[in-house]
């Protein structure tokens, strides 16, 4: 960004969903698109989709943007049907990893998506971003620029381990022959890109870039190799240590890794946005509906859970070891103002369907909004210490005061009667604000609980947390026994919803004895949400499957990668009796389907 303000809102009369076909640009007077955006999801104009917003932020900077949501794979109908774009084709495989979209964590295919009309899973191909840059050059040789983003291609812009294939796989840049990959939240830096491609300035200077060079870029920190990091699982873990070390706006370097004779090139992370640009930027104007035209194909059910919420900030200073978040949003938290939050939940409320009630007002975790610390601020986020793990940092000071003004002024927002509470809680924050955490918890409970509130406390077993970064079991103690007193006050019967993971890297049968134990005697549930922890790329944990190793400390960990065993695991804390016997390696006695408990034996 240089000087002007990206997202300065031009008020184009742009009261319409962005062309998906030939006649809509017709009727926009548009002879050609500047750009077309191709995607893995249906076209949803929301605030919460990655391919609205940048399409939003183009449209608003004056480009001709237009979308072509999950094009046929067989055929060219799809793709060529808006013609060649002036400037380029954008590349997303949508708001979810394809692979992580179209298959479990037992590699099993999923039958539905939440993201396609109907929600059969059959419109998202495998490794999208690689497959639509296939079909693009199928059908249009020696094409304008193709530029990959989104989830897909960020979390996989350098070599990476691939639990799909089980191998270490080339920057997707590579793979999908691309030009260009914008990483992280790239407002900025799609639109700094658009202006060069039209101008015919430089482009390899715009930060959040990456593209291949056939030189070494000058004062850049070299990432070990592709072919060393390949065959060597010790320098695997020094590639992603320097790569996550180098993700902060204020003190990353630029990076660069080769590739035979090539080179990979990471300029630095793009700055954040301003809370004025991330004002406007959700001040655009979406319809906040599927195009009708996808509308008519069937419901999608991600509306369901969207469709009446408010997105009130990004990042997360969580860092959990199996999450993403913290190399694709940043661990530095931005916060939209008071007035657009207001603004935005007086827009829904004249929806024709709405009928009362905010889904959600939140981020990536609910209660991270209105504060962060000032020394990250300044200097970026610190490279010894992370500001939630072991312990809350003394230097981040939460605050829950300005969320908790947010939410009381939006449950009194005119035709507004509910504002729920659904992104989850991070427990450990509100003890550490000793001046309105618990005020802050007494408002959820007493108003934003709609039956259930979900947190993550993921395991209790104090070496499996170490590995993913979790804090200690005590605060989550401590914040259901202040929930259920808390919810009998109200005179309330609400409940906690508690997220696990079965078979992180060294997690064992031992370890998920013990969270059975702990979550029949302490929390009084049966879990229901457990899930198998799947190795996503660019997370430490993903790091630790591929190298069974602690990359912290070096020491040799127990990874689970047999089908059998995790389910196995799983089925120990989420099964029914029988099952969670059964995975302990305990059968029933023969002859006699109907004995207790205690006449169970081992074979």
């Amino acid at each position: 960004m240089t000087g002007d303000n990206l997202f300065h809102l031009k008020g184009n009369g742009s009261s319409f969903f962005l062309p998906t076909g030939i006649g809509e640009m017709k009727a926009l007077g548009w002879e050609k698109p500047d750009i077309i955006l191709v995607t893995g999801d249906t076209y949803i104009d929301s605030p919460y989709i990655g391919v609205a917003v940048i399409g939003r932020v183009l449209l608003n900077a004056g480009y001709k943007t237009a979308v072509i949501p999950q094009p046929d794979m067989s055929s060219g109908a799809d793709i060529t049907r808006l013609g060649e774009p002036l400037l380029f084709w954008g590349i997303t495989g949508g708001s979810v990893d394809s692979l992580v979209a179209n298959y479990t964590a037992a590699k099993k295919r999923r039958n539905t998506d939440d993201f396609t009309p109907g929600g059969v899973n059959n419109r998202r191909p495998d490794r999208a971003v690689i497959q639509y840059a296939n079909l693009i050059r199928r059908y249009f040789k020696d094409t304008v620029p193709l530029v990959l983003g989104g989830m897909e291609a960020s979390l996989r812009r350098i070599a990476h381990y691939d639990f799909w294939s089980n191998k270490i796989r080339k920057s997707i840049l590579l793979d999908a022959k691309g030009d260009f990959l914008v990483y992280g939240m790239g407002e900025k830096t799609v639109v700094q890109l658009a202006r060069a491609l039209k101008t015919g300035s430089p482009c390899t200077g715009i930060p959040g870039l990456c593209f291949l060079s056939k030189d070494k870029p000058q004062d850049y920190i070299e990432l070990p190799s592709f072919e060393d990091v390949s065959g060597d699982k010790k320098k695997f873990i020094e590639m992603f240590d320097i790569f996550y070390r180098n993700n902060d706006p204020l003190s990353a370097g630029g990076l660069f890794q080769s590739y035979g004779s090539r080179y990979l090139v990471q300029n630095p992370p793009s700055p954040g946005l301003s809370q004025e640009e991330l004002d406007a930027v959700h001040g655009l104007d979406y319809q906040r509906e599927v195009h009708p035209h996808y509308q008519s194909l069937g419901a999608v059910k991600a509306m369901d859970t969207i469709r009446f919420s408010i997105p009130t900030h990004r990042g997360c200073y969580g860092e959990c070891n199996f999450c993403a978040i913290a190399v694709h949003q940043g661990r530095t938290v931005s916060w939209r103002s008071e007035a657009s939050i207001l603004r935005e939940a007086e827009a829904i409320s004249r929806l024709p369907d709405f009928k009362g009630v905010i889904t959600d007002a939140g981020g990536a975790t609910a209660n991270m909004y209105g504060f962060e610390c000032r020394l990250k601020l300044e200097k970026g986020a610190c490279a010894d210490k992370r500001c939630l793990y072991p312990e809350v940092c003394r230097g981040l000071k939460p605050d829950h005061g300005k969320l908790s003004n947010l939410l009381k002024k939006l449950r009194s927002t005119p035709g507004v009667r509910h504002v729920f509470t659904a992104s989850g809680i991070r427990h450990d924050l509100i003890f550490a604000d000793l001046k309105n955490g618990m005020a802050y918890l007494t408002e959820v409970v007493f108003h934003h609980v709609s039956g259930q509130l979900k947190i993550a406390p993921e395991h209790c077993e104090e070496d499996i947390l170490a590995l993913m970064g979790k804090p200690a079991i005590k605060s989550l103690l401590d914040f259901k026994n202040a929930f259920d007193a808390l919810s009998k006050k109200a005179g309330k019967k609400q409940f906690l919803t508690y997220y696990l993971i079965a078979a992180h890297p060294g997690c064992g049968i031992s370890h998920m004895t013990a969270l059975k134990r702990f979550t029949r005697e302490n929390l009084k549930i049966n879990p229901e949400q457990v899930q198998i922890f799947t190795p996503t790329p660019s997370t430490w944990s993903s790091v630790m499957y591929h190298t069974e190793t602690n990359p912290f400390t070096g020491e040799k960990l127990y990874v689970e990668k047999s089908v059998i065993g995790k389910e196995r695991q799983k089925n120990l804390v989420a099964g029914k009796p029988d099952s969670a016997r059964v995975a302990q390696g305990i059968k029933p006695m023969p002859g006699n389907k109907g004995r207790k408990h205690h006449e169970w034996t081992k074979p």
